[in-house]
């Protein structure tokens, strides 16, 4: 019998009532293991209703509170991990070793929520006046959701939910119907730490539960994180409808090799940061910009590495890289290499041919990698978000940063080389917003910031580390005049008379 996921608002699950269904299947088998339920306005209505009420009481817990359930929550998760990697791996796909990653770097942000206290302090000023002082400090929005996508089902929830509770909010999480068990075991292990009920509400859903969330009054902000039309839409909409928006959105990360960079570590770095998570994450290398004295070398160097990866299930832990999340996704990815020839590249590796013994009707696909590729070819502008990286030639530095520069996106990018002053001009002449400097996948840590420039980004504010807490309060600043005691009327006194 199939397992239905249903929603979980008010700190228990509660049952989908619209009768509309999502299928989550196993990507390595390709057969539905279970269907999700698709919550109607309404049901969206009643999560955001739990959610302002728990607010009336969480807006106004102390510190101290918030954080000793954080640290319970963070030690459950830790205790636990194991189960939500294979929650991970069952639905997304992705191998155990890299489930596992995910969920790390996921309690890296609640590590970050347990500190609160000291991202909260506000400031203060004496005497700016005679007897006035003027502080500043920070509060809860109130109600606020995330809509997450299917890459990251654990990780990137944890990058909002978590911050947002521990300043004082409320959170509605819609995460992606393709893979939503991972989002109701993290709020059920928060509700296990002793979260209150209706503080963390997970409802899943399609495009209705979204536009929902986008127009609902009570809902004050709204952080996304997905592919960039669908940032751009949420941001137009929850903007326009008056709320806070953070939506981060598709990448082209490039990397690019100068001619003294250590070519071993560079093609090691291409091939990880290319085809690790089989391609689906937006902090994946999808370009390589090799200069031309080095190109055909370091391109000789990715393919001997790339063709030793091992594809296989998830669950095996022999594999090294899974399957895509659906059939159709795979189908999308195999189509830019099968059209990438016409377009002027050279197919070093082409893996749409690709299948596992006894998973043949899983959602396989190979490692392909392009060279020579034109910067006006389909494979090259669009984000295929799969095990395809596309290999472009430059004559000079400068040629390969205006090729980036030139580029809608502006998520992350990185530079191979061994010259400390071309890495710095580099860092400060790119258009994105993280930069790696022999660092292929530049994430930073949880006390910093996340996110890009240009299409890579919707809203004013990165992600988690002091952005995300900005993100999730609002300022107010108090001046304060209080009368001097020695100028109060003397009134009744019942103690001796004054002599002098």
């Amino acid at each position: 019998m199939t397992k239905n996921i249903h929603h979980w608002i008010g700190g228990k699950t509660v049952e989908g009532t619209s009768g509309n269904w999502g299928p989550v299947t196993d990507p390595a088998t390709g057969a539905v293991a279970a269907q999700v339920a698709l919550a109607s306005t309404d049901e969206v209505g009643a999560a955001v209703a739990a959610a302002k009420e728990a607010f009336a009481t969480w807006g106004t817990s102390s510190l101290s509170q918030r954080t000793a359930i954080l640290f319970r929550y963070r030690a459950l998760l830790d205790a636990r991990r194991d189960d939500i990697a294979a929650l991970i791996t069952a639905e997304h796909g992705k191998v155990h070793s890299d489930a596992l990653g995910e969920v790390a770097r996921g309690m890296e942000i609640v590590e970050l929520a347990c500190g609160i206290t000291t991202q909260l302090k506000g400031e203060l000023s004496t005497q700016v006046s005679n007897r006035v002082d003027v502080s500043a400090i920070r509060q809860p929005l109130g109600v606020v959701a995330g809509i997450t996508p299917f890459n990251f089902p654990a990780m990137v929830p944890m990058w909002m939910f978590p911050l947002a509770v521990a300043c004082g909010n409320t959170f509605i999480l819609k995460p992606s119907e393709k893979d939503p068990s991972a989002a109701n075991f993290l709020a059920e292990l928060a509700t296990e730490a002793g979260l209150p009920d209706g503080v963390l509400n997970v409802v899943h859903g399609d495009k209705v539960a979204v536009d929902a969330l986008l127009h609902h009054p009570d809902v004050s902000a709204v952080s996304f994180v997905g592919s960039t039309p669908i940032a751009r839409y949420i941001h137009t909409t929850a903007s326009a409808n008056g709320k806070r928006v953070q939506a981060l959105g598709g990448a082209k990360n490039h990397m690019l090799v100068l001619p003294d960079a250590d070519l071993d570590a560079a093609a090691d770095a291409a091939v990880s940061a290319a085809y690790g998570s089989a391609g689906e994450r937006c902090m994946a290398i999808s370009a390589v910009v090799a200069l031309d004295s080095i190109a055909d070398e370091l391109v000789e160097k990715i393919r001997e590495r790339a063709e030793k990866i091992k594809i296989g299930p998830g669950n095996d832990p022999t594999s090294e890289m899974g399957p895509l999340i659906t059939k159709v996704h795979r189908d999308k990815v195999a189509s830019y290499v099968t059209g990438a020839a016409a377009q002027g590249a050279e197919v070093v590796l082409d893996g749409t041919g690709y299948t596992v013994e006894g998973f043949e009707d899983g959602h396989w696909i190979g490692i392909s990698l392009l060279d020579k590729v034109s910067t006006d070819s389909d494979a090259y502008r669009d984000e295929i978000f799969g095990p395809v990286l596309c290999v472009l030639r430059a004559e000079t530095y400068e040629e390969g940063l205006a090729l980036i520069n030139a580029s809608q996106y502006g998520n992350g990018t990185a530079i191979f080389t061994r010259d400390g002053g071309a890495a710095r001009r580099f860092q400060m002449e790119v258009q994105a917003g993280m930069v790696g400097v022999n660092v292929p996948i530049p994430v930073p840590v949880g006390y910093h910031s996340f996110g890009g420039w240009k299409d890579s980004l919707f809203g004013d504010h990165h992600i988690y580390g002091n952005d995300g807490v900005h993100f999730y309060t609002r300022g107010k600043v108090v001046t304060t005049r209080w009368p001097d005691p020695a100028d109060a009327p003397s009134g009744v006194d019942l103690g001796f008379p004054r002599n002098h």
